[in-house]
């Protein structure tokens, strides 16, 4: 059965980013599928966690994009952490900002998703341009 998890806050330690699951976490049977999509309707862009026969879903909502930034400059891989457990968000990188690049004028995700995502990415956005 899928589930879903919300990540709720986050920091930047050094140079990489945790991102922090809160709340009871009771299967842990799961490995970083190396995919992120989108939820448009909820705003929110879904990291996939593999869990055998089924898939978990991370879910990082509008508040918690600014981290997203974050990671994106600096080039390393999440971290996603929950109670004692850690494990690495591994393409989180390529994944996240080749869907930024796709959304970018795209309003095939909704209007008010796309220009969400451009406002909240414009620094990442804009120095693909410089380059």
């Amino acid at each position: 059965m899928r589930k879903t998890y919300i990540v709720e806050n986050g920091s930047q330690q050094e140079k990489q980013v945790h991102l922090q699951i809160c709340g009871e976490i009771s299967d842990c049977e799961w490995r970083a599928a190396g995919q992120v999509i989108t939820d448009s309707d909820a705003m929110a862009f879904i990291y996939l966690m593999d869990a055998g026969e089924d898939y978990h879903y991370i879910k990082f909502p509008q508040a918690i994009w600014p981290l997203l930034v974050k990671t994106l400059q600096s080039d390393l891989e999440p971290i996603l952490t929950w109670g004692n457990g850690q494990t690495e968000l591994v393409n989180f990188q390529d994944e996240l900002n080749a869907l930024i690049f796709n959304i970018e004028g795209n309003h095939n995700y909704g209007a008010d998703f796309s220009t969400a995502v451009e406002e909240a990415f414009a620094e990442i956005l804009n120095e693909s341009r410089e380059d």
